[in-house]
C-alpha cells in the first residue's frame, strides 16, 4: 500500500492566458479536463484560477496513479492536438511541471514560493475539524441500526475513509481556492 501511494505523481500545468481570451480558454479547458479524466490512471484534477503579471493564470493540478500513466497523457495525440488548438491564447505557452510532492493542495503560482507551513496547517485544520465533528454524528444512525458496523475497528474505518475522501475530493480543493489570496498573499506583495 505504501509503495502504491509513493507512485502517485502530480502534473502541474500552468497557462497564462492573453487578455480578453478567458472565455475561449474556459471552453477549451472543459474539453481537455474531460479528455484527461478518461485516461488510464487519472485520479483527479483541480484548476486554480489566479492572476500573474496582470493576466489570468490557470494552474491545473492533475494526479495520476503512476508516472507511466502521466507520461502517456503528456505524450498522447489527444493532448498534443488540444494544446496546439489553444497555443494562440497563451502568453507563455504550455508550462508543465512534474511533482511527487505530497503537498499538492498548496501548489504555488509560477515564480512564487510555497505558502508557509503554518498557513497550510491552518487551512488543513479548518477543513478537517468540522468533518471530524460532523461525520461521526452522520454515521451514528447506521451504527445503531447495524451494530456490526458500530464496532471499534469498522466504525473507525468508515469514519476515517469518509473524512479522507471528503477532504481530498471536495473540501480541500474548495478551501485552497477560497484562501488562495491569503495563502500566497505575502509572497506576491514581496514580488511587487
Amino acid at each position: 500500500m505504501t509503495q502504491q501511494a509513493s507512485e502517485i505523481v502530480t502534473l502541474v500545468v500552468r497557462h497564462r492566458v492573453k487578455a480578453g481570451m478567458n472565455q475561449q480558454y474556459e471552453t477549451w479547458l472543459r474539453r481537455i479536463v474531460k479528455t484527461a479524466s478518461q485516461m488510464s490512471g487519472h485520479l483527479g484534477v483541480n484548476v486554480i484560477r489566479s492572476k500573474s503579471q496582470g493576466l489570468p493564470l490557470f494552474t491545473s493540478v492533475l494526479r495520476f496513479s503512476h508516472v507511466r500513466h502521466m507520461q502517456a497523457w503528456l505524450d498522447s495525440a489527444e493532448r498534443q492536438e488540444l494544446v496546439a488548438e489553444v497555443e494562440h491564447l497563451l502568453a507563455d505557452g504550455d508550462q508543465t511541471e512534474v511533482s511527487t510532492d505530497k503537498e499538492f493542495w498548496f501548489v504555488p503560482n509560477d515564480g512564487e514560493s510555497r505558502p508557509p507551513r503554518w498557513k497550510q496547517a491552518c487551512v488543513t485544520f479548518l477543513v478537517i475539524l468540522p468533518l471530524s465533528l460532523l461525520v461521526p454524528l452522520l454515521w451514528q444512525p447506521l451504527f445503531g441500526w447495524q451494530p456490526v458496523l458500530g464496532g471499534y475497528l469498522s466504525r473507525g474505518v468508515l469514519i476515517t475513509l469518509t473524512i479522507v475522501l471528503l477532504v481530498v475530493y471536495v473540501f480541500m480543493p474548495l478551501a485552497t481556492r477560497l484562501f488562495a489570496s491569503w495563502l500566497n498573499g505575502p509572497q506576491s506583495e514581496e514580488a511587487t
